[in-house]
């Protein structure tokens, strides 16, 4: 079977601090009266790791003749055709989740493990990820790192007499922004933003500080993992390396380098109306459109994909002379893997 464009059908996460801007601005169909914090579009986990299920939690083929089929049945079935030399993650899984933010409310204060946390703790999984801002409201920040010179035992004491939120770097942010967060970095997502997210496929996370909200559905303060986040925040005061935001432009194709790291590499591609042309990748791609619409062609499959603003397309690695061609101005975050 020719191998073509994969759409999926997305998780729709509730979160106390979540909105309703996945439906308004990126046009995903919500459930009434629940508010939606995260729409993951590309996921792959292994039993047991984000719910207490013996099956794998896996995003769903919904185009074409794979569709119902998951993301982990095509990793395992299709291997290099999908993937081409991309390795997989740790437990066999599809080594990226994809997602959308939508933060009505600031995120907690929190911190991912890095490598040799999770190396000592097998319940724990790397987690470094990036955002793009695709839209925020007046006076949006973020939280991401600590302010110069702050020492652990400083952060630790902060977090108990309530003044922590002044040890942490507050970032003030807009439309087009992008942001990496390795796994040791104490962030937060501030209220107003709606963002995309690429992210190692992990979703252990320690909150230090939450605040001081009550859980509406259970009346409690949510918990705080304040031991094992210690553990995990890097107060090295080390410099994370600068990413070069790199600038590429032809007559109707532009390219801009948001992100390149151990684990993926994002850019921000813009392509005018009407344009049709080869797509000239042999390993996977991933695109989050941001903007318009486009239709994607391959040969031997009778039907053309077509993505829009909102959606999520993976293109496998072994599509026979795929094409693109713009229905409007577009433009897209494409995700790709290290060489």
């Amino acid at each position: 079977m020719a191998l073509y464009p994969l759409k999926f059908h997305p998780r729709l996460v509730e979160k106390m601090w979540g909105g309703r801007k996945i439906e308004t601005v990126l046009g995903k169909h919500l459930p009434n009266n629940t508010l939606i914090g995260e729409s993951w579009e590309l996921f792959d986990f292994p039993p047991g790791v984000v719910e207490k299920s013996n099956e794998w939690v896996s995003a769903r083929i919904a185009n074409g003749p794979l569709a119902g089929k998951s993301l982990h049945w095509a990793v395992g079935e299709l291997g290099c055709e999908l993937l081409g030399r991309v390795p997989l993650a740790g437990a066999g899984q599809f080594p990226l989740l994809i997602k959308f933010l939508d933060a009505r409310e600031d995120l907690s204060v929190q911190v991912h493990p890095p490598q040799e946390y999770a190396d000592a703790h097998p319940e724990a999984h790397l987690k470094s990820e990036a955002w793009y801002v695709l839209e925020s409201d007046p006076g949006a920040r973020i939280f991401k790192g600590l302010a110069p010179g702050v020492t652990k035992e400083q952060y630790q004491a902060s977090l108990g007499d309530g003044t922590s939120e002044q040890f942490l770097k507050s970032i003030p942010v807009k439309e087009g922004d992008c942001y990496y967060l390795p796994s040791g970095t104490v962030h937060a997502l501030g209220a107003g933003i709606l963002a995309a997210e690429v992210q190692t496929p992990s979703d252990t996370t320690f909150r230090v500080f939450d605040f001081n909200r009550v859980d509406p559905s259970t009346g409690k303060q949510r918990n705080l993992h304040v031991e094992q986040a210690m553990q995990c925040i890097d107060f090295s005061g080390k410099l994370e390396p600068r990413q070069e935001q790199r600038h590429m432009a032809g007559v109707f194709t532009t390219l801009t380098r948001l992100v390149d790291c151990p684990y993926f590499t994002m850019d921000k591609v813009r392509v005018t109306k009407g344009i049709e042309q080869p797509i000239p990748y042999d390993d996977p791609v991933i695109w989050m459109m941001l903007e318009g619409e486009a239709e994607l062609r391959v040969e031997g499959v009778a039907e053309p994909t077509t993505v829009k603003r909102g959606e999520t397309v993976l293109l496998p690695a072994a599509m026979k002379k795929p094409i693109i061609k713009t229905q409007s101005d577009c433009a897209w975050i494409e995700v790709t893997f290290p060489a």
